[in-house]
């Protein structure tokens, strides 16, 4: 006969199986599309053992599916790109702190949430790009120059609803003061060859296609279009130059891509495993060599198409302070005037 006794050891045996699968697993929500991820994901699960469970989205969607999920979501690991879309998590209580004792002797304190509810795995640098056989930039060096009367009806950049450009007005904010960024972007947005519209290969193709003359965009981008397999995508980034802005100065603009722990996660070892995973030298290799993005941990060589744009003085300031300034930045750009 089936006793209660029975019932309950059996049950007992149940959940002590479901724990063991539980722990042996990690759950991600990723803004990087899965051809982007899952080939470092499969690689962890190889090493480690622990599997993953990957769900991809839209950047602010996840976020969102974060916040309605609440205490019942199954995400363990976020990953996604720009730090002011890890600040907003944080200011939306969807992060818990992680253990940042392991990681900090790799990855600079300026690339951390002071928290401990973020990290960065990677950096994206975003200079300004022209076509060396057409535009004269000997007189650009800085992208306050992208303000000036003679660059009226030149420039392509996207709108100011982009999060790469809010955090990079943020970061202008941060460095430069409100006032005189605002005086800035007024003029700057007087300067566009056209209404804002597509993604940063599109105004890679626009400045190509000979609609502008300076184009604003991450080098991920570009580097990606160089290596594409499509001939006619790599032709058209092959034409193009990078100029480093502000080298002078405070250095060019960087973000980042990063990593955060879910406030519910129910496998948190295996998500801070995860990220310190992401953080060595392997993961990092595959980082910049297949993903063209600039490696967050040092000694890691950048992927040959990054290496051809030049070595660069990347601003210094702490990305924790341009995401906290991004509500001021979004701000400061309607003002502006900047669609």
């Amino acid at each position: 006969m089936f006793t209660r006794f029975a019932f309950l050891r059996v049950l007992s045996l149940v959940l002590l199986f479901s724990a063991s699968v539980q722990a042996n697993q990690v759950n991600v929500y990723s803004a990087r599309s899965e051809a982007l991820i899952k080939p470092l994901l499969n690689a962890f699960t190889e090493d480690t053992g622990i599997k993953v469970n990957l769900v991809t989205g839209k950047a602010d969607l996840l976020l969102t599916r974060m916040a309605r999920e609440g205490k019942y979501g199954k995400a363990d690991l976020l990953i996604t790109t720009d730090v002011g879309r890890l600040h907003r998590a944080k200011s939306m209580g969807l992060l818990q702190s992680m253990d940042i004792n392991s990681v900090t002797e790799m990855v600079s304190k300026r690339f951390i949430d002071s928290d401990g509810h973020w990290i960065a795995l990677t950096t994206r640098a975003r200079p300004m790009m022209y076509l060396a056989d057409k535009t004269d930039v000997s007189q650009l060096s800085s992208l306050f120059d992208l303000a000036k009367p003679e660059w009226k009806g030149r420039v392509c950049i996207r709108s100011s609803s982009n999060i790469y450009n809010q955090s990079m007005v943020a970061a202008m904010i941060e460095q430069y003061g409100e006032a005189k960024v605002l005086e800035w972007a007024s003029r700057f947005v007087k300067n566009f060859a056209r209404s804002p519209q597509g993604g940063d290969r599109d105004q890679i193709k626009a400045l190509v296609a000979g609609e502008c003359d300076i184009a604003v965009a991450n080098t991920y981008y570009l580097a990606g279009m160089a290596v594409d397999a499509d001939k006619a995508t790599s032709d058209i980034a092959k034409q193009v130059s990078v100029l480093w802005p502000d080298q002078s100065g405070d250095g060019a603009h960087i973000n980042i891509s990063g990593a955060a722990i879910s406030r519910y996660a129910r496998n948190k070892e295996n998500a801070q495993a995860l990220i310190e995973y992401m953080l060595t030298k392997k993961a990092q290799q595959w980082y910049a060599q297949d993903n063209q993005e600039y490696p967050i941990v040092g000694d890691v060589p950048w992927s040959p198409a990054l290496m051809s744009y030049g070595d660069f003085k990347a601003q210094k300031i702490a990305l924790e302070t341009v995401g906290e300034r991004n509500a001021q930045a979004v701000k400061l750009m309607d003002k502006a005037g900047w669609k």
